[in-house]
C-alpha cells in the first residue's frame, strides 16, 4: 500500500497533500543561482587586491586552525594543520612562514606567504 502511494506521488505533476506547508517552495526570484556542488570550494565574491585562490586559501586556513591558535608562531600553525588533518598543500604552505613571526589570525598568514592583500576602504 505504501509503494503505491508513493509511486502516485513520484508520477503526478501536482501536489497531493492537502496541506500546502509540506510542500517545497521554489528560490524566490530576488534569490541567486546555486551553481555549486557538494565539495566544491566556495566560489563568493572576491576582495579587492586578492585573487580567488588567496581567497580559498585564507577560508581553508582559517576552517583547519580555528581561533584557539593564535596569536601563534610557525611551528603552532604547523602542528595544529597536521592535528586537524589539513591537506599537505597548507602545511607545505604553511612551512614556508618565516620562524620569528607570530600571526593574529589567517590573513596574516596569508599576507606572510605573499599572497594578495585584501585592500578595505
Amino acid at each position: 500500500m505504501m509503494k503505491k502511494q508513493i509511486q502516485g506521488e513520484l508520477k503526478a505533476d501536482r501536489a497531493l497533500r492537502a496541506e500546502e506547508d509540506h510542500e517545497p517552495e521554489p528560490s524566490g526570484e530576488d534569490q541567486p543561482d546555486v551553481t555549486r556542488s557538494a565539495g566544491a570550494p566556495f566560489g563568493g565574491s572576491t576582495p579587492d587586491g586578492m585573487t580567488p585562490e588567496a581567497v580559498v586559501i585564507r577560508t581553508e586556513m582559517a576552517q583547519h586552525l580555528g581561533r584557539a591558535v593564535y596569536p601563534a608562531d610557525r611551528n603552532a600553525i604547523i602542528g595544529t594543520l597536521r592535528q586537524n588533518n589539513a591537506p599537505d598543500r597548507l602545511v607545505e604552505l604553511a612551512q614556508r612562514l618565516p620562524e620569528n613571526e607570530r600571526y593574529e589570525n589567517a590573513q596574516r598568514i596569508v599576507e606572510s606567504l605573499g599572497l594578495t592583500r585584501e585592500h578595505r576602504a
